[in-house]
C-alpha cells in the first residue's frame, strides 16, 4: 500500500499509526483495491474506453488487435478472441510500465466474457470483481 492509502485508511476508520488490520478495513468495509490491482483496474477501464472510442486517439493509436495482424489472421485462435497485439519491450527500466505494453497485456489477461461486455458500468462492475478474488 502506498502512504495516501495508508494515511486515508487511518483518518477514515480512526485507527492509530501503528494498528494492524489497515489492509482488512480499506477492503471489506471501504471496497479499495491495493495499488497493485488498481493499476490493472484504471489500465482496464482505458483500455475498454480506448476499443469503444471513449478515450483520446494518442492513446487509442497504440492498440492493435491481434486479427488485424495479417499472419495471425489464419493461425492463431487469438485473432478470434478480440485479443490485442502486445508488443517486445525495450527498456526493462520503464518499458514493462508503458500504456503500449502494460494495456494490451493486462486486457488479454482478462477473461473473455469481460472483455466482450456490452455496457461500460456492467464492465467496471465485473472488473473489480474479478480484481477482488470473488470471481
Amino acid at each position: 500500500m502506498d502512504y495516501m492509502t495508508v494515511t486515508n485508511n487511518r483518518v477514515v476508520s480512526e485507527n492509530g499509526k501503528f494498528d494492524r488490520g489497515l489492509r482488512t478495513i480499506s477492503h471489506d468495509e471501504q471496497h479499495w483495491l491495493d495499488a497493485p490491482e488498481r493499476t490493472k483496474y484504471k489500465l482496464g477501464v482505458t483500455v475498454y474506453r480506448c476499443l469503444h472510442g471513449r478515450a483520446p486517439r494518442y492513446l487509442a493509436d497504440h492498440l492493435i488487435s491481434a486479427s488485424d495482424v495479417a499472419p495471425r489472421r489464419r493461425r492463431l485462435r487469438s485473432a478470434n478472441l478480440n485479443h490485442l497485439t502486445v508488443p517486445r519491450c525495450r527498456l526493462s527500466t520503464y518499458g514493462y510500465r508503458a500504456f503500449y505494453y502494460a494495456g494490451p497485456a493486462v486486457w488479454n489477461s482478462l477473461p473473455d466474457e469481460l472483455r466482450n461486455s456490452d455496457s461500460f458500468d456492467s464492465f467496471k462492475w465485473f472488473l473489480k470483481t474479478i480484481l477482488f478474488g470473488h470471481y
